[in-house]
């Protein structure tokens, strides 16, 4: 899939510096960027999930914990 992104020149430049740096297309750098940000953002969720199941079954456990 095709698209265009805008960036600020100074956006632009850092990630022109960027690319230079690891000797890559500013395009390879910019999808890297992409699928690190989507794997943090599901993971986070994937984490806050978990915590909403668990906080109500360890409630006790951790109230009991904090009274330790």
């Amino acid at each position: 899939m095709a698209m265009t992104l805008r960036l600020t020149d100074d956006e632009a430049d850092a990630l022109r510096r960027q690319a230079e740096r690891e000797d890559r297309s500013m395009q390879e750098v910019v999808r890297e960027a992409v699928r690190e940000y989507v794997e943090r953002r599901t993971h986070s969720a994937r984490v806050d999930e978990a915590l909403h199941v668990l906080a109500p079954r360890c409630a006790n456990l951790l109230d009991r914990l904090g009274k330790a």
